[in-house]
């Protein structure tokens, strides 16, 4: 057996180690990117392969989690950039209500930097959401619904931490003003001193 033969055999060992168990991780991320569970499929699949051919960059040591989120999230954005270049194809008349829903993410969890999100509905919050730039919109939600901190995002965006800063910042921002305002019937209440 070659030298170069049995470097394959260990990285494959490894990949089939290491990142395969991580891959049904990568599922629930997929699903509130795609919005669709067959695409999500789809885009876990497209990412376990480009991170099989991409192995041998990894360094060990450094986050997995972190490297794998990151060719997930550029694996979505180069497939949402790619069919937003293709021609629409008309639909047929008999869609289902989930299949006209497609678009939607999943149910997210409110932040604690405003109650005003409490007296806020799914749908409205939803809405702001698909208002924000792409950019926006992963940032907050890598950072308020999957929970990872700061670094972790600047890893998987590929950004600076101070640019994840600046577009969570933001985005929170832009959420408020997209979001109706709170009612009126009783005054917000602050959980934090």
């Amino acid at each position: 057996m070659s030298p170069n033969q049995e470097h394959h055999d260990d990285d494959r060992t490894r990949f089939e180690r290491d990142v395969v168990p991580q891959l049904s991780q990568l599922y629930p991320a997929a699903l509130r990117m795609t919005r669709n569970p067959t695409d999500a499929e789809d885009l876990v699949q497209e990412t376990s392969v480009k991170a099989y051919a991409a192995f041998h960059q990894f360094s060990p040591g450094t986050n997995l989690r972190a490297w794998l989120n990151r060719i997930l999230t550029t694996t979505f954005i180069n497939l949402y950039r790619k069919r937003r270049r293709e021609p629409q194809q008309a639909l047929g008349g008999d869609l289902q209500e989930w299949q006209m829903s497609a678009d939607r993410l999943g149910a997210p969890v409110p932040s604690a930097e405003t109650e005003a999100l409490d007296h806020t509905t799914d749908s409205d919050l939803l809405r702001a959401l698909r208002g924000l730039p792409n950019e926006f919109r992963t940032a907050v939600y890598l950072a308020d619904i999957e929970g990872y901190d700061l670094k972790e995002i600047a890893d998987i965006m590929g950004t600076p931490i101070g640019t994840v800063k600046s577009r969570i910042h933001r985005a929170r921002r832009q959420l408020r003003a997209l979001l109706p305002p709170p009612s009126r019937g009783r005054p917000l209440q602050r959980t934090c001193p």
